[in-house]
């Protein structure tokens, strides 16, 4: 079950050309971004006693996930047609929680159909 940073992180780093960023000087925001173009498609946090991750979305899929999952919600300090949270409660499947993140990976590196993961 994926509830922790470290396994959020992981999988995120999984993902080809990418590097984990601390950028707001508060090591609460753990961030994995691409490369290439420096876009952050994986925000780590902890709220509420939760570890929460915000993914970028294609905007038509965004209430799909929101309405799938009482856990997944409008982005977190983020533009809320774009972004979701995952809130890391047990509540969403892992296969979900990965797919959401790969989903982010492929808006940010705008190549969904030659993406391959690094294993």
């Amino acid at each position: 079950m994926i509830t922790t940073r470290e396994q959020v992180l992981e999988y995120g780093l999984s993902f080809p050309d990418t590097y984990q960023d601390a950028p707001f000087h508060d090591d609460n925001w753990q961030l994995v971004r691409y490369k290439k173009n420096k876009k952050a498609f994986l925000w780590s946090y902890e709220k509420d006693g939760y570890m929460n991750v915000n993914v970028k979305v294609d905007p038509e899929k965004a209430f799909f996930w929101r309405d799938l999952y009482e856990s997944v919600k409008p982005g977190y300090h983020q533009n809320k047609e774009h972004w979701n949270t995952i809130i890391l409660d047990g509540t969403v499947p892992d296969k979900d929680i990965e797919m959401m993140i790969a989903e982010s990976y492929d808006l940010i590196v705008h190549n969904s159909k030659n993406r391959k993961r690094n294993n």
